[in-house]
């Protein structure tokens, strides 16, 4: 076990290692706003999937939205414990998906993909109480975005005329930290749309923080950022961006 030590040297050694911290949060920063000069791949297949709804293309799971998360869950024959539960990593990740009204609010859709069919899906989800949107895979989506053989996170962008792209695609490990949804606008093609992010010229941004809400009162996001007054928002911008 470490020493156990005064509080002074205590400070001391935290004030250490926070400097570390720093540079690992800027360096993840600096990550982030890479993957959003990353080039984009056209998808030109067209996709079918199984909805609660009915048949449903790429472009349904976007919900009218702007970006798209899909993560490709194990949950259909051969799995460990089909049909009474799902993979178990998987499992974890679905366990730490927050409030998706959050993602949703910066023009953000996430949904789940798997390979059996809708009602085992819908029987599993509820007895988990999850809330995301999810889908049966019916061609070969999962092998052309390189999660046949395992789990993996997708993120797609929607442009003005409903073409899709690929943006970025995260696996193994990678898929740890997935569950907030800063996690997840970190992978996007748009980031989190604040005004401290690196982005390209014409980006959507707004100031940080002030576009959340409680989840339940969440209106259009475009509206709620703007009814704050600029001042308010640059005051606390500038205190946690130093973060």
């Amino acid at each position: 076990m470490p020493p156990v030590v005064s509080k002074e040297e205590w400070n001391a050694a935290r004030a250490m290692l926070l400097v570390r911290e720093k540079a690992l949060t800027r360096a993840r920063d600096a990550m982030a706003a890479e993957r959003r000069r990353m080039p984009r791949l056209a998808v030109e297949k067209e996709y079918a999937f199984e909805g609660p709804d009915g048949p449903a293309r790429l472009l349904d799971l976007f919900e009218g939205r702007r970006q798209l998360v899909v993560y490709r869950f194990f949950y259909e024959p051969g799995v460990v414990g089909y049909p009474e539960a799902g993979c178990r990593g998987c499992s974890q990740v679905a366990d730490q998906v927050s409030h998706l009204s959050h993602l949703n609010a910066r023009d953000t859709t996430l949904v789940f993909v798997s390979r059996a069919p809708q009602e085992k899906i819908a029987t599993w989800r509820a007895r988990m109480g999850w809330q995301v949107p999810w889908y049966t895979l019916t061609d070969d989506f999962d092998r052309d975005f390189d999660v046949g053989e395992w789990h993996g996170t997708n993120a797609f962008y929607r442009d003005d005329e409903d073409r899709i792209f690929r943006t970025y695609f995260v696996d193994r490990r990678g898929d740890e930290a997935m569950g907030s949804y800063y996690s997840y606008l970190d992978i996007t093609a748009l980031g989190r749309q604040e005004t401290w992010e690196d982005s390209p010229a014409g980006y959507p941004q707004t100031p940080p923080y002030v576009w959340i809400n409680l989840h339940d009162e969440y209106g259009d996001p475009t509206e709620f950022a703007q009814a704050k007054s600029d001042a308010a928002a640059s005051q606390r911008g500038s205190r946690y961006t130093t973060m």
